[in-house]
């Protein structure tokens, strides 16, 4: 199985950033330790900062591969470009969030991502990836069967 982890937004800072809020570890810590648990699945990894760079890689990978676990961070939000993206591809796309946006802040209560995502996975910490993973994962496994 070819599955990507997109993720927006800051989520280069994990480890540094609001480490009350995320955590310590770094999202390279992190990826290697899923992808050494996970040793069948070839997984990869990209991360931006930018709106289009994240849109063009949902395009890019939306017809090819078996899955895409997205955290768009604050882009979740505000973007009815890379909603438009994730609706326009064929591929499997399970939103992720690290916090519970719910508890947030008002302006993260609303997903243009969620009404055309296959699933959402928030407030887990890191392990929403994982999370993510394994239903991508026995969803595949279910059809296969």
């Amino acid at each position: 199985m070819k599955i990507i982890i997109i993720n927006g937004p800051n989520l280069n800072l994990l480890g540094k950033r609001e480490t009350d809020v995320y955590g310590d570890l770094s999202f390279e810590e992190f990826y290697n330790l899923l992808s050494e648990k996970h040793p069948n699945v070839r997984l990869s990894s990209f991360q931006s900062n930018i709106e289009g760079e994240l849109i063009d890689k949902i395009q890019e990978v939306g017809f090819s591969y078996d899955g895409i676990i997205l955290n768009a961070a604050a882009y979740t939000h505000t973007s009815v470009g890379i909603g438009d993206a994730v609706k326009a591809i064929t591929t499997p796309v399970i939103e992720v969030h690290i916090s519970n946006t719910f508890s947030r802040e008002d302006f993260r209560h609303k997903s243009f991502v969620s009404p055309v995502a296959s699933g959402v996975i928030i407030g887990f910490g890191l392990q929403s990836y994982e999370l993510a993973l394994v239903s991508l994962l026995e969803n595949k496994n279910a059809s296969e069967t």
